[in-house]
């Protein structure tokens, strides 16, 4: 399976905040050049691995009762060190779940999710959705898991809810285009294919004994084999 429309393997980097500006996401300016390699702080720590602290933490604990001081905790460092890293927890959260969803929505600015069979361009969609999951886990998990209590929270939602549509378009245009049954509610079809992929982030391992490839092949032959319309 290729990589999900050259997608990069990182999140991009934010300009490190002074010590007094630990405020607002409005004080990250562009993202760094990539060429320049990861942004260095503290001796030992970069942005990058603040991150995935961050995000592992969110995760195992929940973003509101995360406060910096067990972040850095987490990390070993100060709360001022992580500072010099972001201006706030709400710019790792930001951070975090850019990443996700830039990931998803470069599978469907692919051009192969827009042009040929609408069955093809759907089984491209989800190969590619499985892809980010799977190299993107705890990034997806965290994405998953959001309560809209913020706005950072509320733009990310925002964004996944225009993503499910476009995949449900995909369903729908199969569906009308006569290569998947007919016989099944397309909303079902829908929340059945949202649940069998997004259920990853729960129980699936990487590294572990089913490789990822292995696992697309699965769900896709799972998906389409209940989906094709019947052939006599």
């Amino acid at each position: 399976m290729p990589a999900a429309a050259g997608a990069s393997s990182e999140p991009a980097p934010v300009p490190a905040a002074d010590a007094g500006s630990a405020a607002s996401a409005a004080a990250v300016g562009p993202a760094s050049d990539p060429a320049s390699g990861p942004r260095r702080g503290r001796p030992g720590y970069d942005q990058q691995t603040v991150l995935n602290v961050a995000v592992d933490v969110f995760n195992r604990h929940g973003y509101e009762a995360t406060s910096m001081g067990i972040l850095a905790e987490n990390l070993g460092i100060t709360k001022s060190a992580i500072y010099h890293h972001v201006p706030s927890k709400g710019d790792l959260l930001r951070l975090a779940l850019d990443y996700a969803l830039d990931g998803l929505e470069a599978v469907l600015d692919d051009p192969r999710a827009s042009a040929g069979a609408a069955d093809a361009r759907l089984e491209f969609v989800l190969r590619g959705t499985i892809e980010v999951l799977t190299e993107r886990l705890p990034f997806v998990t965290l994405l998953l898991r959001l309560r809209g209590n913020t706005d950072v929270e509320r733009s990310a939602l925002a964004r996944r809810r225009e993503f499910d549509h476009r995949v449900a378009g995909l369903v729908d245009a199969a569906r009308r285009e006569g290569s998947v049954r007919s016989d099944i509610d397309p909303r079902t079809t829908t929340r059945l294919l949202f649940g069998t992929i997004n259920s990853i982030v729960e129980w699936y391992k990487p590294g572990g004994p089913l490789p990822a490839q292995k696992l697309a092949d699965n769900i896709i032959t799972m998906v389409f084999d209940g989906l094709h319309t019947r052939r006599s």
